[in-house]
């Protein structure tokens, strides 16, 4: 039952593409132990369909690559494929604040559902769930369940993750190929199957337009592929700073359901930091983690909406946000807010923001500790706190939005 609960919030929360990641790994697993019937045979599941997986041979020209689609003077007809998103998915929040700078553009988006489990998809419901839903903005794309190929006309494919690469690949359209990448997916899969399945999406052909420019260094470095970044933003609406006395608060992003998080190496280093400081409010949300038996007292906040956040933030000092592939939006909303983030260091992080009130530390338990300790410490920290609040005064997500329309006309240019 804890197991069905588990995944029940996930669903909830990321969407049905997280829970496909757990269930495949949690029956693979039972698999090579042999915990399973092996009769009836099992079957091979990944998060693309097989046979796409098999179909696509990206070391021979595809059709649509010499595509000659241009658009100047009438809006740009683009198709999205995407997994179907869940109640406030972080990654999916992200896609569709772009289709919402496109529609606002003049331009046309429809969002083609897919994924590879046996059943249909409700493409109705989930329209109606985004639209409800405070998390998205408020898109009029019209939603469909992918079927193998895109409506006649469309002039540009947007693929959103490894997976959806390959039907973006295959689909018979002459349209214009584009690759919207907002983390380096090989890395959430252990060496093997899926690992190469989504390291050789970076070598399509695609245009990658990618969060942040260690992305695009990585990708056109590593893989050869056409690159280009937009910037992160801070959505300043939800975000702000409001407490100017001092504070002696700490913030966790905890989400141990998401590896390149670094749950574990945040516990080790908040354990180091709660010896010395145990009068230390720490705060942790991202997830619900009453179940993890921690040696130290926290405040578990779960995942909290993001209505809710900024009263948290302004309550904190400092804040550790480990990201172990490319860096999270936290650090510069935590910002807005007076909050000096404290990340590990390394160019998954440093080539996204050379903020300079962000403190960068070696990714080592005792040395984290240490530099969350400076923070707290620090004799002129509310002075500190609204200069860095300051520091992303002019960080709205209205410049990336700029940035992606201003590619996307010169690309569909020709």
């Amino acid at each position: 039952m804890h197991h069905v609960r588990r995944l029940v919030a996930v669903l909830r929360d990321q969407g049905l593409r997280a829970v496909v990641v757990k269930v495949l790994d949690r029956t693979r697993g039972r698999l090579v132990r042999g915990e399973v019937d092996p009769a009836p045979r099992a079957e091979i599941r990944m998060l693309v369909r097989t046979h796409d997986a098999s179909a696509v041979d990206w070391t021979q020209p595809a059709p649509w690559q010499g595509s000659t689609v241009s658009v100047r003077d009438r809006p740009v007809r683009t198709a999205w494929i995407m997994h179907p998103p869940g109640e406030s998915s972080g990654g999916h929040q992200n896609i569709f604040r772009f289709i919402d700078y496109l529609e606002r553009a003049g331009h046309e988006a429809t969002v083609y559902l897919y994924h590879s489990a046996d059943h249909r998809i409700d493409a109705r419901y989930l329209q109606d769930l985004v639209r409800s839903s405070r998390s998205y903005p408020d898109v009029r794309a019209r939603f469909v369940e992918y079927d193998g190929r895109v409506a006649p006309g469309t002039d540009a494919i947007f693929a959103t993750g490894w997976e959806t690469a390959y039907p973006a690949y295959l689909d018979p359209s002459e349209a214009r190929r584009f690759y919207f990448v907002q983390d380096f997916e090989p890395a959430f899969y252990p060496v093997g199957t899926e690992h190469v399945l989504a390291e050789n999406t970076y070598r399509f052909g695609f245009h990658g337009i990618t969060a942040g420019g260690w992305l695009a260094t990585k990708l056109a470095r590593d893989y050869g592929m056409r690159t280009t970044p937009f910037d992160f933003g801070v959505d300043l609406r939800s975000y702000s700073y409001t407490n100017s006395a001092r504070r002696d608060d700490l913030f966790f992003y905890a989400r141990p359901v998401t590896t390149r998080r670094g749950f574990e190496l945040g516990v080790l280093a908040l354990e180091h930091l709660a010896r010395e400081r145990p009068e230390v409010t720490l705060h942790f949300a991202g997830w619900d983690v009453s179940n993890y038996d921690l040696p130290f007292r926290y405040v578990n906040h779960a995942a909290m909406p993001v209505t809710e956040l900024d009263a948290l933030y302004n309550r904190c000092a400092a804040a550790l946000v480990l990201s172990l592939t490319n860096m999270s939006l936290l650090p510069l909303e935590l910002l807005a807010a007076g909050v000096v983030p404290v990340i590990n260091t390394g160019e998954n992080n440093t080539l996204v923001s050379s903020n300079p009130f962000l403190r960068y530390c070696p990714p080592a338990p005792r040395a984290l500790a240490r530099t969350l300790l400076d923070v707290l410490d620090n004799p002129d920290q509310a002075a500190h706190a609204a200069r860095a609040s300051h520091s992303v005064a002019d960080l709205s997500w209205d410049h990336a939005g700029k940035q992606f329309m201003t590619f996307l006309t010169e690309a569909m240019r020709g």
